[in-house]
């Protein structure tokens, strides 16, 4: 349905521009998912690449067979980020969310608040910066 679960940005006073650039990001999934058409539908994962990039950012999209959205805006200037990083980065992301979702007391839809989950996303936003 388009709304984010989990929103994480550093450093937090641009949080707001990161919302916008998620948000429109969205749009972009949604038109590379439907341009692919059924040849996705034979994958077990779909990693979308690069999005688009912007004069300060570069935003990547990662979309699983249950059509789970995952969004990562990286800074432009970091150019030891490779796509075989970006993409280990999303199953990550992939595999923690999996690893909510079968949590008994998780109802799916609602935001995540889950410490393991941080401590994941911190860990990977500190290997990046």
């Amino acid at each position: 349905q388009n709304y984010p679960l989990y929103i994480r940005s550093v450093p937090t006073e641009n949080e707001l521009k990161f919302h916008y650039t998620v948000h429109t990001s969205l749009d972009v999934v949604d038109e590379k998912i439907s341009a692919l058409g059924k040849a996705l539908v034979d994958q077990r994962e779909l990693y979308l690449g690069l999005l688009y990039p912007t004069e300060d950012y570069k935003v990547y999209g990662y979309v699983t067979n249950s059509k789970v959205k995952f969004v990562m805006v990286v800074d432009s200037s970091n150019t030891a980020l490779r796509d075989n990083e970006i993409r280990s980065m999303f199953r990550k992301l992939h595999n923690s969310y999996t690893d909510i979702m079968c949590n008994p007391f998780y109802n799916p839809g609602d935001r995540i608040h889950s410490r393991a989950f941080d401590n994941m996303v911190n860990s990977m936003m500190m290997q990046v910066c």
